[in-house]
């Protein structure tokens, strides 16, 4: 095990458990009272690039998510989405603590867990032009920077997607450097391709970005938001929510 890698501690309060890699910062967190639950704002927003997806094609595909967390997504996306779903996280301790505290499913069937580092797993090529939903959340354990940036590594991620998939990403929008991460997803996906959510409360941005994503009319985005909060109402994913948040990249002037 790579002696660099920070511990996991853990926290409780008002029901919830929180991840911590070593500092106050959270790193995921789950209701006790109700698993399913995507509990964390920023978390939920990821899911946001589901209006992006027809109803009826909620579930086809492979999905993909780059550091792990406290589960949340990957619960989300085997249990709720059915989806054969491929988790890499770099540090064995989260894993084993997301097992044992966060009900992470075991090996097998529709999950597959990859203890590798990210960047070093996707030069491999695995499932390149495959999967369908990809997420990213790779903030290293003080939160101050993703540790993974760079126009290469967001080309490799575009690389992973079948045609129609799209990747959600966690920044802080509220940062110096996100304009900078933005323009690096920019070059990587094109301008057309590439959306933004308002910032979190703590300053999270979330960007989803596509591969060839046809962006439907506001009446079928409306739609798609309903369905979307009907089926996964345990969940508590605010849909209709998110199209009041949305907005396309443009080009600065």
């Amino acid at each position: 095990m790579n002696r660099d890698l920070p511990s996991v501690t853990l926290s409780e309060h008002d029901g919830v458990r929180y991840l911590h890699l070593g500092t106050p910062w959270v790193q995921g967190a789950m209701r006790l009272s109700r698993p399913q639950h995507v509990e964390l704002d920023y978390v939920q927003r990821m899911l946001a690039s589901l209006l992006w997806i027809p109803t009826d094609a909620l579930g086809e595909g492979e999905a993909v998510q780059l550091g792990l967390g406290a589960a949340s997504i990957t619960r989300f996306t085997l249990q709720a989405l059915r989806l054969r779903t491929t988790v890499v996280e770099i540090n064995p301790l989260v894993v084993s603590a997301c097992r044992i505290w966060f009900r992470l499913p075991d090996e097998g069937g529709l999950l597959r867990v990859v203890v590798d580092d990210a960047g070093r797993w996707l030069k491999t090529g695995d499932l390149a032009g495959g999967v369908k939903l990809l997420h990213v959340d790779l903030y290293d354990h003080d939160a101050a920077a993703p540790v993974l940036d760079d126009e290469a590594f967001y080309a490799a991620c575009r690389a992973l997607l079948a045609p129609g998939g799209l990747m959600a990403v966690n920044l802080f929008g509220r940062d110096a450097s996100f304009e900078h991460s933005l323009a690096r997803i920019v070059a990587a996906f094109g301008a057309d391709q590439v959306w933004s959510l308002r910032p979190t409360r703590e300053g999270n941005t979330v960007v989803v970005a596509g591969r060839g994503v046809v962006v439907p009319g506001r009446d079928e985005l409306a739609a798609r938001a309903a369905a979307i909060e009907h089926r996964f109402s345990r969940q508590g994913l605010p849909a209709r929510k998110w199209l009041r948040m949305v907005r396309p990249y443009r080009t600065p002037e």
